[in-house]
């Protein structure tokens, strides 16, 4: 999924001279935009490096990133919330050194967000009227650039984020969390808190079950941020039987064979197994929870600051 950025990004940047044919390209990265860019720099000749964490990076896609010719730098990431701090100061030292060097920066590049105008016109052509539309945050741009598209067309639309506990994206504090792919530990710009209706938390375990299910009821081999939105996604169809629901599900199973789909893995995890509940437990202000837990609160299009006990966060962050 990430190629639909990453390519509009890099042409954007080549058509307007911010990168020069066969340049450097530099991005901090959890995997998924990361494996896109290095596509991309294999295919049209760009040097890439990319810059990660220890608990983000895991052997199979270290092999696919080198062997389509990347240069990996990984940083230590002792409390497991993603070091993206530590990861942005490495990526500014390697642009000091090259400064011709580009850097997409895909979580406050606008572009992120505006290349996924194709996927909302994907979606009225295949579906006609949208009356919710489900995903996962992260950088903010498949989620909020598909939403912000589908809003001017229909105004009354639904927009459902579906986040993790211990991620900052919706007023939690920072923490180690079990659930990669979605979530942070920093605010993007990209990250339109107007644009949402309603935020799911759901911890690392029903993700876990979900994404399973997805593999045995639908033959779709995700991963497990695709199983937490198919979750919530599930949820609200079930209480919207009328109400076209879509669901963005951005990330495959192949990395997640030595974990999420290795039952030894699995059986290993404090609370494993887990039933799916039914139903989400419905908040009335921001209450972490763990990774056994799936909560949800009415957000109302409200920025952060206005959400009880977001302030805090926010201002936090924000400095």
């Amino acid at each position: 999924m990430k190629l639909i950025p990453a390519r509009f990004m890099i042409a954007r940047a080549l058509a307007s001279g911010y990168l020069s044919s066969g340049g450097h390209i530099v991005e901090t990265t959890s995997g998924t935009f990361g494996l896109a860019l290095a596509m991309i720099a294999a295919a049209q000749g760009y040097r890439l490096t990319l810059i990660s964490a220890d608990t983000l990076i895991d052997r199979t896609l270290r092999c696919r990133l080198e062997l389509l010719g990347a240069r990996l730098e990984v940083v230590d990431d002792p409390d497991g919330s993603g070091a993206q701090s530590r990861r942005l100061e490495r990526l500014q030292a390697v642009r000091e050194k090259d400064a011709g060097t580009f850097w997409p920066a895909q979580y406050d590049n606008p572009d992120n967000c505006y290349a996924y105008g194709r996927l909302a016109e994907w979606f009225v052509r295949q579906v006609g009227q949208v009356d919710c539309l489900v995903g996962c945050a992260g950088s903010g741009g498949s989620l909020c650039g598909t939403a912000a598209i589908l809003r001017e067309v229909f105004p009354e639309l639904v927009v459902i984020a579906v986040d993790t506990p211990r991620s900052v994206l919706f007023g939690h504090p920072p923490g180690q969390r079990l659930l990669r792919g979605l979530g942070n530990s920093i605010l993007p710009r990209n990250l339109d808190h107007r644009l949402i209706d309603e935020i799911h938390w759901v911890g690392a375990l029903p993700a876990f079950a979900a994404t399973h299910q997805l593999c045995r009821d639908h033959a779709l081999f995700m991963g497990p941020t695709s199983g937490a939105a198919a979750l919530v996604a599930q949820w609200y169809a079930r209480h919207r039987a009328g109400a076209m629901t879509v669901v963005i599900l951005p990330d495959e199973g192949f990395r997640y064979q030595e974990t999420v789909f290795n039952h030894n893995w699995l059986a290993a995890l404090n609370g494993w197994p887990v039933a799916i509940a039914d139903a989400p437990a419905t908040l009335e202000k921001i209450v972490p929870g763990g990774e056994g837990t799936w909560t949800r609160m009415i957000w109302g299009r409200r920025v952060l600051e206005e959400v009880p006990s977001g302030g805090e966060t926010a201002r936090r962050l924000r400095g």
